[in-house]
């Protein structure tokens, strides 16, 4: 079987016959079939309808479901699992043969459509292997040759014996060749479109800030060869748009006289491929259109996004791609093309094919910078507003620009910006037609309280004990959210009727005559008074919007990257302000270490330190357990607000050089490539973090050479060559360097010719100083000198005090969560702890190890004997006694209201 034979064969189908074939082609594929049979064509027929097939086999009532049942019997014992492109069986060759004979007999056509099929299936059928041909013998052959034309009457493929068009034989639409090239059925109609139709109709957007790049592509396009221009640039700088600025241009005759009558189509290689399933078939379509371009009255520029598909697109063994069909006609200049491509895939496609490179002339789309963007964006602001019925003030424009430049990385300008403005647009129309998200939070709450308390109101009904306080505090926990629910409600429709009111003093305003001045004084006076009144009732959490403005901007960006970008809240700035003590709480006895990070985070916080470098870098270092790494877990707390924030990277495990590779990820051709690092990944997906290296001292150096760029600005670059932004970081490291300089300066021994009374702690400069030197034994000094070194202090008894007051207070609520008893605590024992703990070397772990391995377990053993007789105690009093030992002493509550009694 030659191929020769199979596409003049194939050129003899009409357009229904030819549609059938090549979706049969494309489902043997799906199912991995071997050959495409007669069965596959047969079925594509039946289920397109309406053609001669069909309404044959209506005539002669042929039971349809036994047929197609039959057919699809006979496909499932076909050989499957092929890994390529299914053939045309000999059977289905056969069949297509005799079908043009029978067309040119019996029926005295010059094309093939499914009459004739359907009469060399008749005469083939009884030798067909497989189930559903004994359906076909309902139909008279004789009949059907006789009264052909009044049978297949009214189908789709046309009249039996109608006039055809001039040069296009009777039932054959054979080819797209074949057809007229301006008709709605050349290849150019099918598998491109006409953008400066598009432009001409106002279907494209604007496209400003790219002057330069559309004279270079003009000039390109002016020359007599090699007029090709390829647009290389980053996914999103804007390659296409500058393709649809082009035919703005044309379509508005601002371009040379040679260029105004063109015509650009861009080329669908998605939908040339579609369907061509059958050997040959891609090259023919695409040398259609070649054809059809050279051939046509008006010139055309084929444009081809995403140019580097070309390579291999529709190539097969022993057949051409569809960039070696482009190269001949892109050289003589008789095809001129804009392709458009990312700088990774033409590295990888067009520089390793010479002679395809050399046949366009690059033109670089470089990033824009953020004044151009905004020029951009402003020129789309107009069709943002039309699309979402609401005003886009500047300050949004503005907004979206720089945010997404600082905060969005992996994507370029001016797309992410675009994005982000379309995003906040959508989301305050949306507030805007539909009920806030803080309502519907409250009503689901609200749904869930009732639902539980008739849960508890028909167990109890059902003679089944229930939990008293669980129903108290479920009672009064409705109770607030329906309150809240009820004001979150009247303050929702007060904003919307403000909103609303805002909106129709815009109108007017827009709709007012210049002349009519007093009245447009008087429409924004009380356009004003509207904002300001919405403003108030709004205060730091609005509902409803009337616009989008910056804060709408800064409130999506905070949402996609948990970057706190937006307005500070008060309750934010409460927080920056009292941090020290906050921490303090948490972090006992170091006030001066505390102090010096609150300041850079509020310096960072306010905007006033670099941007391009991480929020703070800090080297916390003294002695074991005294809270470097509790301050870590304090900040993530206190200013993120869940410890979940914390990236903990524990460096001991970083001991050999090789191990960089865990960190950043593998570079390419090394197992685990393309899995992401362990601290980029962990960043990259949670840019706004604490960032914690801990017992940094322990690293190798190779290691501590990857944080130069980071601390410095802010990035690092992964393995697979992404850049990892560190700008929203603040990155803690804890060391054990330098603790005996410390625990010798911080104890009153330290300067034997003063006296105890008279020692003063050493400042935070003395202790840094004094430290210098064992940190320059480990750091490099140029990567010290990007760190902030914070010196920590061994713990004092009275800090000790505190601490353990801390873990019995931890201790205090778990218990009363876990069995609803109160703990107390004599301050003795807090006294005895301390002094217990008190292990230099240990520092605060000791009270840890106390309370765990010590209170804990005596605690346990009494609980559980309350527990084995079901009657738990409600308080638990931890005492101590004059030789030392610690005891628990359980009592109810009436109890001890009756002893305190009979003291007064």
């Amino acid at each position: 079987m030659k191929n020769r034979q199979i596409r003049e064969l194939l050129e003899r189908l009409n357009e229904h016959c030819s549609q059938a074939i090549e979706e049969a082609a494309a489902f043997a594929a799906t199912r991995s079939h071997y050959e495409v049979t007669i069965e596959h064509v047969l079925i594509k027929l039946l289920e397109q309808g309406g053609g001669d097939l069909d309404r044959i086999l209506r005539h002669f009532d042929v039971d349809l479901d036994a047929f197609w049942q039959g057919l699809l019997t006979n496909l499932g014992r076909l050989r499957a699992n092929n890994p390529g492109k299914p053939a045309f069986s000999p059977l289905l060759f056969d069949w297509l043969e005799r079908a043009w004979l029978a067309a040119s007999l019996h029926y005295d056509l010059e094309g093939l459509r499914s009459l004739p099929l359907l009469d060399a299936l008749l005469e083939i059928s009884p030798m067909l292997p497989g189930e559903g041909w004994r359906e076909l013998e309902r139909v008279d052959t004789d009949i059907l040759h006789a009264r052909a034309a009044g049978i297949v009457a009214g189908s789709v493929e046309g009249d039996l014996h109608a006039a055809a068009p001039v040069g296009t034989p009777t039932g054959q639409p054979s080819s797209p060749a074949a057809r007229p090239a301006s008709g709605g059925d050349s290849a150019l109609a099918r598998f491109t479109e006409d953008i400066v139709a598009k432009a001409a109709n106002g279907e494209i957007d604007p496209v400003l800030g790219r002057d330069e790049e559309v004279r270079l592509m003009i000039d390109i396009l002016s020359r007599r060869r090699k007029n090709n221009p390829i647009l290389v640039g980053d996914p999103g700088v804007g390659k296409t748009a500058l393709v649809e600025g082009l035919a703005l241009r044309i379509a508005q005759g601002t371009v040379p006289d040679d260029l105004k009558p063109v015509h650009i189509h861009t080329l669908d290689l998605g939908l040339l491929q579609a369907g061509a399933g059958v050997k040959g078939e891609f090259e023919k379509r695409l040398k259609q259109v070649i054809d059809e371009v050279r051939s046509a009255p008006q010139p055309i520029i084929l444009f081809i996004d995403e140019a580097h598909t070309l390579i291999g697109a529709g190539g097969e063994a022993g057949m051409s791609d569809a960039a070696n069909l482009l190269k001949p006609a892109l050289a003589r200049g008789e095809l001129r093309t804009i392709a458009a491509t990312t700088w990774s895939e033409y590295k990888k496609y067009f520089e390793r094919d010479a002679a395809l490179e050399r046949r366009f002339q690059m033109v670089k789309v470089e990033e824009p910078s953020e004044e151009n963007a905004i020029v951009m964006l402003n020129g789309l602001k107009v069709h943002y507003q039309m699309h979402h019925n609401i005003l886009i003030t500047d300050s949004a424009i503005e907004a979206a620009v720089r945010l997404s430049s600082r905060y969005i990385n992996g994507r370029q300008l001016p797309d992410k910006a675009i994005d982000l403005l379309d995003t906040a647009a959508a989301r305050i129309r949306m507030g805007q037609a539909a009920r806030p998200a803080e309502l519907e939070k409250a009503e689901s709450r609200l749904e869930y309280l009732e639902r539980r308390l008739a849960h508890l109101e028909a167990e109890q009904r059902s003679g089944i004990a229930v939990d008293d306080k669980l129903w108290q505090r479920l009672e009064a926990d409705r109770d607030e959210t329906r309150a809240r629910l009820e004001r979150l409600d009247a303050r929702w429709r007060q904003e919307s009727e403000l909103v609303a009111a805002i909106h129709d003093k815009r109108h007017s305003l827009q709709q007012a005559d210049d002349s009519e001045a007093a009245d447009v004084v008087a429409l924004r006076n009380a356009s004003d008074d509207l904002r300001k009144e919405l403003s108030n009732l709004q205060g730091d959490q609005p509902l409803v919007q009337a616009e989008v403005n910056a804060a709408a901007v800064a409130e999506v960006i905070a949402d996609w990257t948990g970057v706190p970008v937006g307005k500070m809240l008060k309750d934010d700035i409460e927080t920056l302000m009292q941090l020290e003590e906050r921490l303090a709480e948490r972090v006992v006895g170091q006030e001066h270490a505390l102090a010096a990070i609150a300041r850079t985070v509020r310096s960072a916080r306010a905007g006033l330190r670099n941007p391009d470098a991480p929020l703070g870098v800090f080297l916390l270092a003294g002695p074991s357990g005294v809270g470097k790494t509790e301050t870590a877990r304090a900040l993530a707390d206190e200013l993120l607000g869940d410890e979940r924030y914390l990236i903990t990277i524990n460096m001991s495990e970083y001991q050999e050089a090789h191990t960089v590779s865990q960190l950043k990820g593998s570079p390419p051709g090394y197992v685990g490539y393309g899995e992401g690092g362990v601290l980029t990944e962990a960043v990259r997906q949670r840019p706004w973090s604490i960032v914690l290296l801990d017992e940094v001292e322990k690293a190798h150096p190779d290691v501590m050479n990857l944080f130069y760029q980071v601390f410095d600005r802010g990035f690092m670059r992964d393995g697979e060559g992404r850049e990892i932004d560190f700008r929203n970081t603040l990155i803690l490291m804890t060391s054990n360097l330098g603790t005996e300089t410390i625990q010798r300066l911080a104890t009153p021994q330290a300067k034997e010719e003063e006296s105890a009374a008279d020692w003063q702690p050493p400042t935070l400069g003395e202790l840094r100083e004094a430290i210098h030197a064992d940190l320059r034994q480990h750091f490099a000094p140029a990567l010290l000198g990007r760190m902030q070194v914070i010196p920590y202090l061994p713990l004092a008894g009275d800090a000790l005090q505190v601490i353990a007051a801390l873990k019995l207070d931890a201790v205090g609520q778990r218990l009363q969560a876990a069995h609803d008893i109160t703990f107390r605590c004599q301050p003795e024992v807090l006294a005895h702890l301390a002094d217990q703990g008190m292990h230099p070397d240990t520092g605060a772990r000791h009270i840890n190890a106390l309370v765990d391995q010590q209170l804990l377990p005596e605690m346990s053993r009494s609980l559980l004997q309350f527990l084995r007789e079901g009657d738990l105690p409600d308080i638990l009093t931890l005492e101590i006694d004059t030789e030392g030992q610690l005891s628990f002493v359980f009592a109810d509550r009436l109890d001890e209201a009756a002893a305190q009694e009979a003291t007064a």
